[in-house]
């Protein structure tokens, strides 16, 4: 029994480590814009997709081949912030987030166009053979998931505490009229945020396809599951981000184990719904 739950909770993490990084790039983009932003569920599709041609149509090496499909989601959503949102001219976050449902099913038809309609598979990062951690067997594509979401939790508190961009979207967070006021640009803040969401989501994307399958649609689940761990947290909150994916992470794999895997998602929204009943603004919001 103890080994089974010990399974159960390394597997949970994995997920929700995923359901973390998405949910952090829905956050960062709700900071620095006041929206959420439906296309970043296709930015984890996106990713996976880039991923598969950078390996087996350029033969790029598994690291550049990472780096190439995290960058070209990162520009991707500098192109859809820059222009599909910015023509709008508008402030209105209700606007705003029709917009990013409109770019989300074109974004999702261009990859469908250039990728097609087929499932497709990724290779690991690393050789694909069990790792036995306290008993349990653990891939090390999981133990990559779990350390590169440490990676990138770390790089995204030393950007937004210690450089003067990441400063200037915290202000901007905060207050942005007074961060208007100061002469900080909003629209280099807004591209910024989206090149950060993108490329979250695309990291996202990259990491879970190997032991997932890969389509052209494979992130709007994810994306849902993601949106779903940044209101458990709090929306808006990066702790929140994280606590709310491995909770839901941990959530799902648990009832699975325990209950039955055809009611893990069941489970895991009840609680939230639970949660939200008692705590409106999610765990850690304001």
């Amino acid at each position: 029994m103890y080994q089974d739950l010990l399974q159960y909770i390394f597997s949970g993490l994995t997920t929700g480590a995923i359901y973390s990084l998405i949910a952090l790039g829905f956050c960062v983009v709700n900071n620095t814009m006041g929206i959420v932003n439906f296309v970043q569920v296709d930015f984890v599709s996106l990713g996976g997709m880039l991923m598969f041609s950078a390996l087996f149509a350029l033969g790029l090496p598994m690291v550049p081949g990472l780096l190439f499909a995290v960058a070209g989601v990162a520009l991707a959503a500098m192109v859809v912030e820059r222009f599909g949102l910015r023509p709008a001219r508008t402030d209105n976050h209700l606007v705003l987030i029709f917009i990013t449902v409109g770019l989300s099913i074109i974004l999702r038809g261009v990859i469908k166009l250039v990728w097609g309609k087929n499932r497709m598979a990724l290779p690991p990062l690393t050789p694909d053979t069990p790792i036995t951690i306290f008993g349990a067997s653990v891939l090390p594509q999981a133990l990559w998931i779990l350390l590169l979401t440490v990676v990138v939790i770390g790089l995204l508190t030393f950007f937004f505490y210690k450089t003067s961009l990441g400063l200037c979207m915290r202000a901007v967070a905060s207050n942005h009229r007074a961060a208007a006021v100061v002469g900080i640009p909003a629209g280099r803040v807004r591209l910024t945020s989206y090149a950060i969401a993108g490329a979250l989501g695309g990291l996202a994307g990259v990491l879970v396809t190997p032991i997932t399958t890969l389509s052209y649609d494979v992130g709007v689940l994810l994306g849902l599951k993601g949106f779903a761990a940044a209101i458990l947290g709090g929306f808006g909150s990066f702790p929140g981000a994280i606590v709310g994916g491995l909770g839901l992470g941990l959530l799902e794999s648990l009832s699975a184990g325990y209950i039955s895997s055809a009611y893990k998602d069941v489970v895991a929204f009840v609680v939230l719904l639970l949660v939200l009943f008692v705590r409106p603004t999610g765990l850690f919001g304001k």
